[in-house]
């Protein structure tokens, strides 16, 4: 049975923008889902039906058994982590710590346990030296880190990231979906809003493109990001290294720089 049951979604916002037109699809338990498309395109207006910020105007949304429409925001909320993104829009406790705690603490779990999660957290996202600090005051990056760090104490079934990977070094950015794929591997759904194909390409195992609020394609990162036509008709640049690979010819797509030297190494040594 799909943790997530989609069916002829459509939302029209009060000033006459169709954002969602007839969106249907099914995310079963446990997948890895990067929702890709240009500004505009129904990413964040879809993602936000998945956890009661939005309802729809026609259609319906299930998740985990529950129709949205008949679901308050608080009991969603405990199914459906949803990291935002700008961080400071879910950031408001007094220290770091207490903003880790506070979704299971909301949640009534036993306290040894909201201390045991947090300490897990705060050492997965190396946050443990700023613990006391107002995260409101830390630099972008930290922030993003307490914001993820928090939703996943919080043990959604369901993960939400609305391009999390803005504001973040490469390091703090490996650093953080270690622990998401991490989260992802142990059972939990994970759906990721990106404007970064390498990115999606690294991480995601299945991809839907979006424009004008509707699916253009769905299928894996490297069947849909190497679909030149479907990503030109969203009105996108395909990846450099889509390209570069058609123009060498090579026999699939490339989606990073380890695939392209592996390949350009293997088509070498058998025509040396």
């Amino acid at each position: 049975m799909p943790l997530i049951e989609i069916r002829d979604l459509r939302h029209s916002f009060s000033d006459g923008w169709d954002a969602l037109n007839g969106i249907s699809l099914a995310v079963e338990p446990g997948d890895y889902v990067a929702l890709i498309g240009p500004n505009g395109s129904g990413k964040t207006t879809l993602a936000k039906h998945l956890n009661g910020l939005l309802t729809p105007t026609s259609g319906r949304v299930v998740v985990a058994g529950m129709d949205t429409r008949r679901t308050d925001v608080a009991t969603l909320a405990r199914h459906v982590g949803y990291v935002f993104q700008n961080p400071d829009h879910q950031i408001f406790c007094a220290s770091v710590r207490d903003e880790l705690a506070f979704g299971p603490r909301t949640q009534g779990v036993p306290a040894a346990e909201v201390e045991e999660r947090v300490a897990e957290e705060l050492c997965a996202f190396s946050l443990e030296g700023l613990s006391e600090r107002p995260p409101a005051i830390l630099p972008p990056g930290q922030r993003r880190r307490v914001a993820v760090a928090s939703v996943l104490a919080a043990r959604p079934e369901i993960l939400i990231l609305d391009e999390p990977s803005v504001g973040l070094d490469a390091r703090e950015q490996d650093d953080l979906f270690a622990r998401v794929d991490e989260y992802n591997r142990s059972g939990h759904t994970v759906l990721l809003i990106s404007h970064d194909m390498q990115l999606v390409a690294r991480h995601a195992r299945r991809c839907l493109l979006l424009s004008r609020g509707a699916v253009l394609a769905d299928g894996t990162p490297e069947s849909v990001l190497s679909d030149v036509a479907a990503i030109d008709l969203a009105g996108m640049r395909p990846p450099s290294l889509v390209l570069l690979a058609r123009a060498l010819a090579l026999p699939r797509a490339l989606l990073d720089v380890e695939q392209l030297g592996g390949t350009l190494l293997t088509l070498l040594e058998r025509h040396a």
